[in-house]
């Protein structure tokens, strides 16, 4: 009798996890494209500083901007100073690229992703609402509704098994 009580018991809880659970796929569609949209509109933030550094160390790089940085430095080797500034600006430049790439594949997938979540969404709201349940406590959220049916069966079956364990105490 405890076996099939606790198998019950738990088939009983996973179907109201499961009720719940669909009741909250609906919301979840929506969710899951305004949180993509927040990250979308993050890495396009990210992309237009990125495009803007790489001009800046593109105008940096011309011969005559480099001589500019050095002109009120006196130095007995001036060729030695702008090719170490050439080459910093280079290493800067070619991880700025690699990071505007990676920005930029990121950019597409979120899109791609936005664009799934969208039609995902679409095609929930196009499903029809199940209906509001129609009982004295007029329950509003499915959650409730499958908790309370939970809740009562799990009720009826301990009371079902006191009544067996009393009947069989009484036969002995």
């Amino acid at each position: 009798m405890r076996v099939t009580f606790r198998s019950f018991a738990a088939m009983s809880l996973l179907l109201m996890l499961g009720l719940s659970g669909r009741a909250q796929e609906r919301n979840n569609a929506a969710v899951a494209v305004d949180a993509l949209r927040v990250q979308l509109i993050e890495v396009q933030e990210k992309e237009g500083s990125l495009r803007l550094r790489a001009q800046q160390l593109e105008e940096e790089l011309k011969p005559e901007n480099i001589e500019h940085v050095f002109a009120g430095i006196g130095s007995t080797r001036p060729e030695e100073l702008r090719e170490a500034r050439r080459r910093q600006l280079t290493i800067e430049r070619d991880s700025v690229k690699a990071q505007l790439k990676l920005v930029e594949l990121t950019k597409e997938r979120l899109e791609t992703a936005v664009a799934a979540a969208e039609g995902r969404a679409y095609q929930e709201s196009a499903l029809p609402m199940p209906s509001p349940p129609v009982n004295a406590l007029r329950a509003d959220s499915m959650l409730f509704t499958s908790a309370f049916v939970a809740i009562l069966v799990l009720s009826f079956m301990a009371s079902l098994g006191t009544v067996i364990f009393a009947v069989r105490g009484l036969n002995r």
